[in-house]
């Protein structure tokens, strides 16, 4: 049986330097798009622990819901704000467990990738100079394709964004925390505490390994009805859990849910849902 830890385990996702840029086959083919606007395939580079024997270690569905939009690049003239979301994972046997995942940018520093990248935009502009060019037959040619220009060249469009000369390349990363509780609150300010020490200047008070170890090994579930406190890199963390006469455990701001949809779609999904209906929400 599980012996109520607060996190069974701590995930990086990212690139994988050694098997390069492959492209992300879940998120369709986008090669029309320019090479910083494609998705490529992340993969899980560590986990600790290795495995726990109440939690089996499920890579093909952490890997995914960890970035579920694949690896994406950007240069020093984008915005590379951190972004935060969760997850759940429900086995067959219909028990659940918990990911929270916090995902930043870092720069590129292999020489391998940022090549690759250079060549995906050479190949990617010259095919655009094809598609460009017009063609030599008379106006029936034009027809064939709708206009002289060609829809496919309205699709394939010229961005000269990056210059492995001048252009500084970086690529999401993401730390996950998975847990048997949905405390996101507290798992939010852990990854952000961890995050922060991370491109901090200055060092945090203890090795990181020790923060990860302290919240995997030494952190317990706090007991129905109680309060839990514990120490964070840069200050305490605190979460709660309700009691069993209590309604279950949701750490999720309602408020957010309001301002996403709106008080009449709220009004109309909580309806929908009384009245049993089939609901399916799709977000981009």
């Amino acid at each position: 049986s599980a012996p109520g830890r607060f996190a069974d385990y701590f995930v990086i996702c990212g690139l994988d330097t050694e098997t390069g840029l492959e492209p992300d086959e879940l998120s369709g083919e986008n090669f029309e798009q320019t090479p910083l606007r494609r998705t490529f395939k992340s993969k899980v580079l560590a986990r600790y622990p290795e495995n726990v024997e109440w939690n089996p270690f499920d890579q093909d569905a952490v890997g995914m819901l960890c970035m579920p939009k694949g690896l994406a690049f950007k240069t020093q003239a984008d915005s590379r704000e951190p972004q935060f979301h969760s997850f759940i994972i429900t086995r067959e046997d219909g028990s659940r467990t918990f990911g929270f995942s916090l995902t930043f940018f870092e720069e590129v520093t292999s020489k391998q990738i940022c090549s690759a990248m250079q060549t995906l935009y050479h190949m990617h502009n010259a095919e655009y100079d094809i598609l460009r060019t017009p063609p030599t037959n008379d106006k029936d040619s034009c027809s064939s394709t709708g206009d002289c220009n060609g829809t496919s060249v309205s699709k394939l469009q010229r961005f000269n964004s990056y210059d492995i000369s001048r252009d500084t390349l970086y690529v999401s990363k993401c730390i996950c925390l998975i847990t048997p509780m949905s405390f996101m609150k507290a798992c939010k300010k852990v990854l952000e505490q961890l995050h922060q020490a991370v491109t901090s200047p200055q060092p945090p008070p203890l090795p990181l390994e020790s923060y990860i170890y302290n919240i995997l090994y030494e952190v317990p579930l706090p007991p129905a009805g109680r309060s839990l406190k514990f120490s964070g890199v840069y200050g305490p963390i605190i979460c709660q859990r309700p009691s069993t006469s209590e309604l279950p455990l949701f750490d999720f701001p309602v408020k957010e849910v309001f301002e996403l949809l709106g008080v009449e779609n709220v009004v109309q999904l909580f309806t929908c849902a009384l009245l049993e209906f089939q609901i399916l929400l799709y977000s981009q």
